[in-house]
């Protein structure tokens, strides 16, 4: 029997969601080692955004995208993310997306603001300040929240985990002084319980990586690295539309 996926409708576990493409960044930066390909050069990045430009699409704010989406108008747009709040989003993304007029999401961590990438294994990066953050805000791009210490919600206590919601969201609403109302979940882990609280504790919607059932509350999203050129980009645009029923 052929295997059928997520959306599929011969697939009654998983309803057809129209899902709106969502593409998955970190960090935009010159670098000698990255052993968990979260960097993209300047360089790529520049290439990535062209190839999405070229193609008619446009680069939007998750809180766009999902406006757009209530009104059952995404075809041409594409969500850019950029987790963990690194200074390179201020400094190099930013830049980037303004020249070409799309906008974007970053998902602040916000213990470590002014500081470093203290959860990872990898190399110390840099990551956004409060006046950094501020700006981005400024420039139209959408912060927030990615929780307090980068904790993986499922396996923390569950005040543990309504600390994260509500706190950090409330540093971030004090930073950029507009509502705050996207949650990522930490290295994309999300259990329905990790759901239910980013919904009660008010947040309009939250994003993983790939649920093994998308909602609002988990939405997916494709990684993008520096290995993807233009022929990458466009089979990941197609996977999409084949598993989520959706044009791009």
């Amino acid at each position: 029997m052929r295997p059928v996926g997520p959306g599929h409708p011969e697939n009654p576990r998983h309803p057809i969601i129209a899902m709106p493409m969502v593409l998955m960044y970190h960090s935009v930066d010159h670098y000698d080692e990255d052993p968990h390909l979260v960097t993209v050069t300047p360089e790529r990045f520049e290439q990535q955004l062209r190839w999405l430009h070229t193609r008619g699409l446009r680069g939007v704010s998750m809180a766009e995208l999902l406006r757009a989406h209530a009104r059952g108008g995404t075809r041409g747009l594409v969500g850019l993310t950029f987790d963990d709040g690194y200074a390179d989003f201020a400094t190099r993304a930013v830049p980037a997306l303004v020249r070409y007029g799309f906008t974007a999401t970053v998902f602040v961590v916000t213990e470590h603001i002014g500081a470093y990438n203290q959860w990872d294994t990898g190399p110390p990066k840099a990551l956004m300040t409060q006046d950094q953050i501020r700006a981005v805000a400024d420039f139209g791009m959408e912060v927030a929240s990615h929780g307090v210490r980068h904790v993986s919600l499922p396996e923390a206590p569950v005040e543990e985990v309504r600390d994260e919601l509500q706190a950090s969201r409330f540093v971030l609403e004090e930073i950029v002084q507009r509502p705050v109302g996207g949650f990522a979940y930490p290295y994309g882990n999300a259990g329905p319980r990790d759901m239910a609280e980013v919904r009660a504790a008010g947040y309009d919607y939250a994003c993983a990586i790939r649920p093994t059932e998308a909602s609002r509350f988990a939405l997916a999203r494709t990684y993008v690295g520096e290995r993807d050129r233009n022929l990458r980009l466009r089979a990941k645009v197609v996977r999409h539309e084949l598993q989520w029923l959706v044009r791009v």
